[in-house]
């Protein structure tokens, strides 16, 4: 599958492709153990916390993860460059999974600070590089190669959870995380050696910041960190400190920081009328993805403790771990990919982006459903696996419908200048829906799952509804215009 993807593709492609790859097995290791590694008991090695507010931490640093991106691109957009900006950050990815590999609750804390800040700074980064080999009005080759690009992505999401999830659940969880910093290290050598061929794209800064503009934002960062110590520090003191206030606190910076940034980009007077209306409309795709986002994170939290406690796993004589049902999804993916980017390709403008998300949202919704249905039949004990597998098959197809059309608009949006920024701006409002669904996985315990699960189902089939309705006026807002100039020289070059 490897070889068929990138055979007879540009080396930049092929150098992006494998970075990512490893970055995405870090990340997908991760998530795929953190909420049953933070649910276990002490005496297996876990940390011991009810159920859900391990999903609720899981979900707070699924949010703290995507709006790491919102500072990261700014630095790759004004100060690093897209390139040295993925060098620090997969090598920030790394140490923080090195550093889980100690025994302590401490180190955990530590080495999840560090896996976010390194994710925030390479993975905006990483796809506005990607952006910039197609130039203006190639929004179809771009979502082809987008949907291509995501099966490095799901590549990783397939392996990682066997990897880390047999490691961490059957020897030592922290055997399992560092694993995912082995991987990443992989990437960032890799990187290394392929950007020789990019030229001078992404050396350097898209619009660098002033010297005025690095000191206020040096300001902004230690006043920033300085508050967030005292409070913490405060509440320590106090007496009163428990984990859940750290989560909540993520939980409300996620669901306020896009919001705040969303309106400061539309209003930058950098920004012409004309793209000033297309950030405005932009607005619409950034709601569907944290609201896609919201279901993703109950794929990842409840979907996996609903694995490990309401699933039989028994295969013969063998208990699969519950982390291994992580990898349905990206496996589903890697077979549906190849066929949406061709069908992206055949169709062209043909379908709309708004009636694309819509259907990704359809697909989500879908998986809701079955999942309120799955619940209802696991009151009396445990259900077949091949309900959660279902599951993730339509979480699977909304994602590789959804995602590629979505990152594509947030390249088109605004200038070059902005990339890494307008990025940032698309994994922060992931982080909003990440925010949302650390909150909300808590009336998991107030409702009846099939009554949870069948609200989430409502949402999503009703802001489906909405897009479609709304296509013809979204459509023409997100519109671009067609380049008057060729594509620049450095494109042509860079990408050969």
């Amino acid at each position: 599958m490897l070889s068929a993807m990138v055979l007879g593709r540009p080396r930049w492609f092929v150098t992006l492709f494998l970075t990512d790859m490893w970055e995405r097995f870090s990340f997908f290791g991760m998530i795929a153990i953190l909420a049953l590694y933070a649910a276990a008991s002490p005496a297996s090695g876990g940390l011991g916390l009810p159920m859900g507010t391990a999903a609720a931490l899981f979900g707070a640093y699924v949010g703290l993860v995507f709006m790491a991106a919102m500072p990261g691109g700014w630095l790759g957009d004004r100060v690093l460059g897209e390139r040295r900006a993925v060098v620090i950050g997969g090598s920030g990815i790394a140490l923080g999974h090195f550093t889980m590999l100690v025994p302590a609750a401490a180190a955990t804390w530590v080495g999840l600070g560090l896996i976010a800040a390194g994710t925030g700074l390479l993975k905006p980064n990483m796809l506005a590089l990607l952006g910039r080999f197609h130039g203006p009005g190639q929004s179809a080759q771009r979502e082809s190669t987008l949907s291509l690009f995501y099966v490095s992505i799901q590549l990783s999401a397939l392996v990682a959870p066997l990897v880390t999830g047999f490691l961490g659940e059957t020897i030592n969880w922290h055997l399992g995380f560092a694993a995912a910093g082995v991987g990443m290290t992989f990437g960032v050598v890799q990187f290394l050696l392929g950007s020789r061929s990019f030229g001078d794209l992404g050396r350097e800064p898209g619009h660098p910041a002033s010297a005025a503009e690095r000191r206020k934002a040096a300001l902004i960062a230690g006043v920033s960190t300085i508050v967030v110590a005292a409070l913490a520090a405060a509440d320590v003191l106090a007496g009163s400190f428990t984990l859940m206030h750290v989560v909540i606190a993520m939980g409300l910076l996620s669901l306020l920081a896009p919001v705040a940034y969303f309106l400061i980009l539309r209003r930058s007077p950098a920004l012409s009328v004309p793209q000033r209306r297309r950030v405005s409309a932009f607005g619409w795709v950034l709601a569907s993805t944290a609201l896609f986002w919201m279901f993703v994170i109950q794929g990842n939290s409840l979907l996996s403790l609903f694995a490990a406690h309401s699933t039989d796993r028994r295969l013969g004589g063998f208990t699969i771990p519950a982390g291994w049902f992580a990898s349905a999804t990206p496996l589903f993916m890697l077979l549906l990919a190849p066929a949406l980017a061709a069908l992206w390709t055949r169709v062209g403008e043909r379908i709309s982006l708004p009636v694309k998300i819509a259907a990704g949202l359809a697909a989500a919704a879908g998986s809701m459903l079955l999942m309120s249905a799955a619940s209802g039949f696991a009151v009396d004990g445990l259900v077949s696996p091949w309900w959660l597998i279902l599951v993730y098959l339509l979480l699977a197809l909304g994602e590789v419908v959804l995602a590629p059309v979505g990152l594509s608009a947030s390249v088109d949006v605004a200038p070059s200048t902005f990339a890494g920024r307008t990025m940032g701006l698309y994994w922060m409002c992931s982080a909003f829906g990440a925010g949302i669904g650390s909150q909300i996985v808590h009336l998991a315990d107030v409702l009846p799952r099939p009554v949870y699960y069948l609200v989430l189902a409502g949402a999503g089939l009703g802001s489906g509804l909405a897009l479609v309705l709304a296509r013809r006026s979204l459509t023409t807002r997100l519109a671009v215009p067609a380049p008057e100039t060729p594509v620049p020289p450095v494109v042509a070059v860079a990408a050969r």
